[in-house]
């Protein structure tokens, strides 16, 4: 018996029998009681070093170099595919209930032939493990991780984006409820060179197969399946969202949470608005006349990070006063940093990766051995061509002032990635600068999840797609409907909470990057409980964006109508406009179709075949009624206190 077994055991902990039997049987075991340890194995103590493995019919391959830099460990694939999560990555190899694809029905044989030669290749390497908790604040479940040794940066990324569990803080009576085991030389030898994570979902562990070393699809998204599955069975969601709490100069304080498929802008919710060096703020550019609008805005609101990309929405954290409450539900964020193109562009963010108070993990960045890696420094993918998904792993830990409770959610925000729209060439650009959403079509939302055009974050096929329900579908293992049930029943809890819709890239001919999300956040903020007056809002043209806003000031700066109402602006009309609508009418309709099952709630079911008969938005309303007098009840920062 390993003499990792004996001390594990001694804490009376027992492991999983394949997991045992691994490490009774493998070359050998490196165990990391901390993430420091794993710092210093990610280049195995060089300057540089490449993550290579002999693969049948190749040879020697290199899957990745990793250097070690001033602020931490930067990482960088060989392959440009790997340096985006694919959206094809899941599978599940049991026989338990789901809507996703499994091993079987998508390579034509059964898991456990392949399982067993996983098991056989991992004996033959010397092995990094180590405990994890996947959750946070209590919430999740413990778990181990084992990995080729020589894989020590995406141990690394794995034991930062969870909490890592040192072997002494282990109690008798824990259980391990999940288990990753990493194999990447598979993916050349079974999968024809793309990413794939399996899902194995036993009766006492969730077992997840990473035949890749991208953490995007297993340390972070597998995971987080992981945690949506114990969700599921339970009656709870982690929701896909970043959040903030955010106080104007007057002491208002709002808190903001914001969903939405990957490119949605929930990291860029944590970003702070630049200004152009004369003071005033860009809204937009126009892409046709090369027109650009800016506002002034004597001084921003300022806001503390809540989460960066999952919040639990656990009944333990819930109280009966109409308002949805939250809890970030990880150890560490995965940020996206592509709208980092300079010096400046987030002085936040770059403060806190430039000079860190720990190690962070860089992935897709350019480095040097020993130079500082510079969020800006984006790889390229091909000469001329930077990579769109760099990434960094931010410790909750190393962000001042980041919420550790739980927050009650004033603002629920969508975010979508919306293409340029005009008359000429229409598209779903047709949402203004945010819209305010009935509850039923809040939820409509939540089950289309329009992923976008152009996703930095994944693979894209260049169509549309919907990311699924609770825009976090891919990353889910069980059935849709039982999602859709658990998202309508939250939403129809908190009536106090209210909704909003908001693009981001484009609005109509403008192109205007994050700005509404962020000048959203200044302006919810600024109003406080007060109420909007019935002329500053009316039904959107198209019922599916709810209510449009006639007129928008913010400190004096009045936001003109074209970005509040798209069909206002001469290169789209009202003929690009509704032509935009009727391509998200169709997109919804086609994606609705789906969830009128059996076990639909009947609420559900109204609400879909309302829209599949082009309801208003006042028929929406009675189904599931919406109060603009709770939706903006706000609280002061003594209220939250």
């Amino acid at each position: 018996m390993s003499d990792l077994i004996k001390k594990v055991e001694a804490k009376g902990v027992k492991l999983p029998e394949n997991v045992k039997s691994l490490l009774e049987n493998c070359k050998g075991v490196k165990f990391f009681n901390t993430t420091d340890e794993l710092v210093e194995a990610a280049t195995n103590g060089e300057k540089e070093y490449e993550v290579k493995y002999n693969v049948p019919g190749k040879g020697e391959y290199v899957e990745a170099v990793v250097q070690k830099v001033k602020n931490g460990i930067s990482a960088n694939y060989t392959e440009a595919y790997m340096r985006r999560r694919d959206p094809g990555t899941m599978v599940i190899a049991d026989d338990k209930p789901t809507d996703k694809t499994r091993f079987k029905d998508k390579f034509g044989y059964e898991f456990s032939g392949i399982q067993e030669e996983t098991f056989e290749w991992l004996k033959d390497q010397e092995l990094a493990v180590f405990f994890y908790f996947a959750g946070r604040a209590g919430i999740g479940s413990l778990g181990i991780a084992i990995a080729p040794a020589n894989a020590g940066f995406f141990a690394l990324g794995l034991a930062m984006l969870q909490e890592h569990v040192a072997l002494e803080d282990l109690k008798p009576g824990d259980e391990i409820k999940s288990s990753i085991f990493v194999a990447p030389v598979f993916r050349h030898t079974h999968f024809d060179g793309k990413q794939v994570v399996v899902h194995n979902r036993t009766d006492d562990v969730h077992e997840l197969y990473s035949y890749n070393l991208y953490p995007g699809p297993s340390a972070k998204k597998g995971l987080y399946g992981v945690i949506l599955t114990q969700g599921e069975k339970e009656g709870w969601v982690t929701a896909h969202c970043s959040a903030v709490q955010s106080i104007s100069p007057y002491d208002n304080l709002t808190t903001f949470m914001h969903e939405g498929a990957s490119g949605g802008g929930k990291s860029e919710l944590h970003q702070h608005i630049v200004r152009e060096h004369d003071g005033r703020v860009l809204i937009g550019r126009n892409t046709v006349t090369d027109e650009k609008r800016y506002i002034s805005i004597p001084r921003f609101c300022s806001f503390t990070p809540v989460a960066d990309d999952m919040a639990f929405c656990h009944p333990d954290v819930q109280k009966e006063d109409g308002k949805l409450r939250i809890v970030d539900a990880e150890n560490a964020w995965f940020v996206r940093t592509d709208s980092v193109n300079k010096y400046g562009d987030d002085p936040f963010l770059e403060e806190k990766t430039i000079n860190p108070s720990m190690p962070l993990l860089f992935l897709n960045i350019d480095t040097e051995p020993g130079a500082t890696a510079l969020i800006w420094n984006h790889i390229e993918d091909e000469p001329g061509v930077r990579c769109p998904n760099p990434r960094v792993i931010l410790p909750r830990k190393s962000v001042e002032g980041a919420i550790e409770n739980e927050v009650a959610v004033d603002i629920r925000s969508f975010g979508l990635r919306t293409t340029r729209c005009t008359k000429e060439d229409p598209s779903i650009g047709i949402v203004g600068m945010f819209h305010i959403l009935p509850p039923a079509i809040a939820w409509l939302w939540r089950l289309v999840a329009p992923r976008g055009l152009n996703n930095p974050s994944i693979v894209g096929t260049g169509k549309m797609k919907s990311e699924g329900v609770g825009s976090y579908w891919p990353f889910a293992t069980g059935r849709k409907v039982t999602h859709a049930n658990l998202l309508l029943k939250q939403i129809t809890d908190t009536p106090r909470t209210t909704f909003t819709l908001v693009p981001n890239q484009n609005i109509g001919a403008w192109e205007v990057g994050f700005k509404p999300q962020l000048l959203m956040r200044e302006y919810l903020t600024r109003r406080g409980a007060a109420r909007f007056r019935d002329d500053q809002y009316q039904e959107a043209r198209c019922p599916l964006l709810g209510y449009e806003l006639n007129h928008l000031t913010i400190e004096s700066s009045k936001i003109p109508s074209r970005f509040l109402k798209v069909y206002n602006q001469a290169e789209v009309g009202v003929e690009g406009y509704d032509a935009g609508a009727e391509m998200l009418k169709s997109f919804f309709k086609e994606e609705l179709q789906q969830y009128l099952t059996p076990d639909l709630h009947p609420t559900g079911r109204r609400i879909i075949e309302a829209c599949l008969n082009d309801a208003t938005v006042e028929e929406y309303n009675e189904i599931v009624p919406m109060s603009f007098e709770y939706g903006y009840s706000f609280n002061t920062i003594e209220d939250h206190e």
